[in-house]
C-alpha cells in the first residue's frame, strides 16, 4: 500500500553506434556546393500595427484600466461605509445598554 509505485522504463530502441567513416581526400576539381533548400512558408498570419490599430489598443487597455479601478473603488466604498455603519450601530446599542443599567 505504500510502496511507491515507479512508471515502466521506456521501451525506445537503443541508438545504433556511429562506425567512424574513412577520411575523405578533396578531389583535383571542386563540384560547387550543395544550394541549401529554402525554409517553408509559415501558416501563421503577421500582425502589422498601423497607427489606428495602436490607437485602437492603447484606447482599450485604457479603457479596461478605467473600468477595474471604478470597480475596485466602489468595492473599497461599500466595505468602508458598511464598516462606519457597523461602528455607529454599535456606538447606539452601548449607550442604550449603559442608559438601562444606570436607571
Amino acid at each position: 500500500m505504500f510502496t511507491p509505485k515507479y512508471p515502466t522504463p521506456d521501451t525506445a530502441p537503443p541508438p545504433a553506434p556511429v562506425q567512424p567513416q574513412a577520411p575523405v581526400t578533396a578531389p583535383a576539381v571542386q563540384a560547387p556546393a550543395p544550394v541549401a533548400p529554402a525554409a517553408p512558408a509559415s501558416n501563421r498570419p503577421t500582425i502589422q500595427l498601423t497607427p489606428g490599430t495602436a490607437l485602437a489598443l492603447v484606447g482599450g487597455g485604457t479603457a479596461v484600466v478605467l473600468v477595474v479601478g471604478a470597480v475596485l473603488v466602489s468595492l473599497l466604498l461599500a466595505v468602508a461605509i458598511t464598516g462606519m455603519s457597523v461602528a455607529v450601530c454599535a456606538v447606539v446599542l452601548r449607550s442604550l445598554l449603559n442608559n438601562q443599567k444606570g436607571h
